[in-house]
């Protein structure tokens, strides 16, 4: 086959999907039941699609459509996530209005997901800023202040300077504690804020991560830590001076005896007590005190804590590595059993006790080092010769004062945000009623003209914010913060499944038989925000609102970033590949697929102009190879011969394996199965005199179908010119019954032996083979390595002997069971001496193509010698 001009893949990808368009061919009618639901997490308006997007995106268009064609009904939804600060702050820049600005936005990528082929029925789009959306935000508020998990109340938040709002604990970043969206450090303050009461899910939220089996193991620990569990012991330390008692948390009550301090971290009433009669102190707190930094650092004070169990006094100290969002914001340090303690007692020359120890004999050094291990008490009093979980026992029963408690790293989800471009929270405040909720017959609260100024402009919105308190019919004002858009993501999956509905947020029936979501994708950083809140608001509706699940994502893929030379692509970086022009220069198809097979979906890969550059080339001529048989530019015929039966071993091979590829998500495995078969037909066009022609029909048409879900719009075509009638979004995933481990059993039979013939000729240094001989393996070899697999026996030759048929070979069997007792631990069944003498038979034609000599594929009876045949490994006889 020649190479001529490529395909005007402009031209064919916007025939395609005006026909898609023409017949609605993505739409999911409300009436299927149980559909698989496939679902990439939908974008922020941002202006246009990076490469993330597309990456996420065609990831999802595959495998749904991959689904289609195995006989699924599928849903596959988009929307937008169009809340949020960049459209605020695009509009100050522009002096416009933050919906303008994102309606825009959201048409440039409808446009280009439009363009990439992307199958979404577009009918259930959601669009998170439009009132008939955002009104359902606050109807699930009123559900959630129903339930009690709402909670106002003032609070020590997080604030970033530049963004002029307040960020979730899970929004700031880093050691450093940086903004998420821009980097800036963030600051502290105190504010009247909405908080939702996640940490009642707490434990469900933990518990439930084990039957996560579907979610990568990095998110599922990142939500564990994230939730931060603890099981230990408060114990209450008197504090002198009248300060009173002060609950200290320990996962470690065993350790008691060896706490040769105490510490209290900067916010703690009584530090900010001491700080205001103590210089030292204040000078800590206010410029010293550094909880990001490397090492521990603190301060000691005149007070002392009375050590609940032994009554020892203990020297107070204010100590920045002591939070007071943790725990009690107090803590017994223990510098003999903690590193940090041993750290910071270590700068400041506190006392370090050993009280566990491996064997009451065995009591560590702990001068250099902290022995952080449970074992065995020592100087502990009575309770010396416990074993760690004993004493923890013992002592939190025997101490007056004690108890067990569980705390949690997890904080109440504070959803206030002082912006305009997010959801109203539906509450008034009245003079005599306080905070009232607005009623449920008044939703929407609908959002006023944007107000261009600074701070919060809801503030500014005078006229929008005087109401009358829905409850005594006196003047009221309208709350101005917005929620946290993170609420608008955390069921906008559910809205998909009745976008139109009027009465509810979601048809709950409907949702019980669609839900959870079967195949979830997006970016591993909204491990614990995004998903972790979505399978909060999924728990509740379940207790509150009839859902028939407690968890929204059965199957996650976590997808890994397109990087640019080894680094993420960023627009301050300058190093951004434009989807528009890659789809404009060389076609969707071509990204698609260029993306599909460069790596596993959940790894990170360089994209590369020449690799696009090569996957062109490959549709390219996929399209040359349909051409030119339906046009009859080869003659054909219809013998098949062993060399067609080669080709027809590999298209069920490639059918089986792929469509296991596409099961599993690996689409570069899928992928590469398809280019491989195209270019085993192509070889055996190139090969044949006269091909069969039915073979390479059926091979053309395989290619073309395991390539449809990850190239729609060129296999269209090709499907059409092979004269299939309807559209390939639509076909059958192709018949292959083959046995996917027998078929690579064949294939490293097949490849195997081509080594070796390679290996022979370079080391015999042959230049012009003649002839090629191939030996299988007798029978009785065969039976041998059956045997040897198969027992237990530890003197494997004895075993291998015993069988008549192997015994009577005589000194060649001893040697071929000696040889498999050497090799025991690495033995695998190989393929039946048939199926392997007719593997070779077939692919013979490989050989002979590649070393230009005439090939026999022998038995072992019909060979002169075939000593050096084993399973799996024929033998090989060149003559030059």
């Amino acid at each position: 086959m020649s190479d001529s001009d490529g395909y005007d893949h402009t031209a064919v990808e916007r025939r395609w999907q005006e026909r898609w368009d023409a017949v609605d061919a993505y739409r999911t009618s409300d009436e299927v039941e149980d559909p698989t639901y496939v679902l990439g997490m939908y974008p922020y308006p941002s202006g246009e699609l990076h490469m993330g997007h597309v990456r996420n995106y065609t990831i999802t268009d595959a495998y749904a459509r991959f689904r289609r064609m195995c006989g699924d009904d599928v849903l596959h939804p988009m929307g937008w996530d169009a809340f949020g600060l960049p459209a605020e702050n695009a509009a100050k820049e522009r002096d416009s209005d933050p919906a303008e600005w994102t309606f825009d936005c959201i048409e440039t990528m409808k446009n280009q997901m439009e363009a990439m082929g992307f199958g979404y029925d577009w009918d259930r789009e959601v669009t998170t800023c439009v009132p008939e959306y955002y009104r359902w935000n606050q109807w699930l508020f009123r559900e959630f202040h129903d339930a009690d998990l709402v909670e106002r109340r003032d609070a020590d938040v997080n604030w970033c300077p530049s963004c002029e709002t307040v960020l979730a604990d899970e929004q700031v970043e880093g050691d450093e504690e940086l903004c998420w969206r821009c980097d800036t450090p963030v600051e502290q303050r105190e504010l009247a804020q909405w908080f939702l009461k996640i940490t009642e899910y707490a434990d469900e939220l933990l518990d439930d991560i084990d039957e996560l089996e579907g979610w990568p193991d990095s998110v599922r620990e990142m939500q564990r830590n994230w939730i931060g569990r603890q099981e230990g012991t408060r114990l209450p330390f008197e504090i002198s001076d009248g300060h009173g008692t002060v609950e200290a948390f320990t996962t470690r009550a065993d350790t008691v005896y060896g706490a040769t301090f105490f510490a209290l971290a900067p916010g703690h009433d009584i530090s900010q007590q001491v700080a205001e009669r103590d210089e030292r102190v204040h000078e800590f707190i206010h410029h010293e005190a550094d909880p990001d930094g490397d090492e521990p650092n603190g301060v000691r004070t005149d007070l002392t804590a009375r050590n609940p169990v032994t009554g020892e006094e203990l020297p107070v100290y204010v100590a920045d590595f002591v939070l007071s969002d943790v725990g009690t914001g107090a803590l017994m340090g223990v510098p003999g059993h903690d590193e940090r303690d041993h750290a910071f007692a270590s700068k400041l020359d506190i006392d370090i006790e050993p009280v566990v120890a491996p064997d009451t004999d065995d009591v560590p050094d702990v001068d250099e080092a902290a022995y952080t291990e449970d074992a065995i008490l020592v100087n502990s009093g009575k309770y010396s010769g416990l074993t760690s979980a004993e004493a923890r026992e013992h002592i939190t029963e025997d101490t007056n004062g004690a108890e067990f408690h569980t705390q949690y790293r997890l904080r109440d989800w504070g959803i206030s945000r002082q912006r305009y471009w997010g959801t109203p929270i539906p509450v008034v405040h009245c003079d005599d009623c306080g905070p009232v909720l607005v009623p449920e017959s008044e939703l929407p609260v609908e959002l006023p003209e944007f107000i261009n100024t600074t701070g919060n402009p809801l503030d500014a919105a005078e006229e929008w914010k005087q109401t009358t308190c829905p409850d005594c019919g006196a003047r009221a004002v309208r709350e101005t913060d917005t929620m946290d858009t993170f609420v608008d993501s955390s069921w906008y999956f559910l809205r998909y499944v009745s976008p139109n509905l009027t009465e509810a947020p979601f048809d709950v029936e409907r949702a019980n038989d669609w839900m959870p979501v079967d195949q979830y994708v997006g970016g591993i950083e909204h491990a614990v925000m995004h998903l972790l809140y979505s399978r909060f608001f999924t728990k509740v509706l379940a207790d509150e609102a009839g859902l028939a699940h407690r968890e929204p994502f059965e199957n996650l893929l976590a997808q890994g970033m397109v990087q640019l030379e080894g680094s993420k692509m960023s627009k301050s970086k300058g190093n951004v590949v434009s989807p528009q022009r890659i789809v404009d220069e060389y076609g969707a198809d071509t990204a698609r697929l260029f993306m599909m097979q460069a790596a596993q979906p959940d790894r990170d890969f360089d994209w590369t102009e020449e690799g696009v550059q090569s996957t062109r080339r490959f549709l390219d001529r996929l399209h040359r190879d349909v051409t030119a048989f339906t046009s009859g530019a080869y003659e054909t015929t219809d013998e098949r011969d062993a060399t067609a039966e080669y080709v027809a071993d590999e298209i069920d091979a490639a059918v089986a394996i792929a469509a296991d590829e596409y099961s599993d998500l690996t689409f570069n495995v899928a992928a590469r199965e398809a280019q491989e078969l195209a270019r085993t037909v192509r070889g055996y066009v190139d090969y044949a005199d006269r091909p069969h022609a039915a073979t390479v029909e059926r091979g053309l048409d395989a290619v073309v179908r395991l390539l449809a879900p990850v190239a729609p719009h060129l296999t269209e075509e090709l499907y059409n010119e092979l004269g299939r009638e309807g559209l390939v979004v639509d076909a059958d995933w192709p018949d292959s019954a083959v046995d996917t481990d027998e078929a690579a059993a064949r294939r490293r039979l097949v490849e195997n032996t081509r080594e070796d013939i390679r290996d022979i000729v370079d080391v015999a240094d042959i230049t012009d083979p003649k002839r090629i001989d191939i030996v299988v393996s007798p029978e009785w070899k065969h039976r041998a390595l059956e045997v040897a697999i198969e027992s237990d026996a530890e003197n494997l030759i004895s075993a291998v002997m015993e069988e008549p048929s192997i015994r009577e070979q005589g000194d060649a069997a001893a040697g071929y069971a000696q040889q498999l007792q050497t090799e025991r631990e690495a033995l695998t069944c190989g393929i039946a001496p048939d199926r392997e003498y007719e593997a070779l038979r077939r692919a013979a034609w490989l050989v002979e193509r590649e070393f230009g000599a005439d090939v026999r594929v022998l038995r072992a009876e019909e060979a002169a010698d075939a000593s050096n045949a084993e399973p799996g490994r024929p033998g090989i006889h060149i003559e030059e």
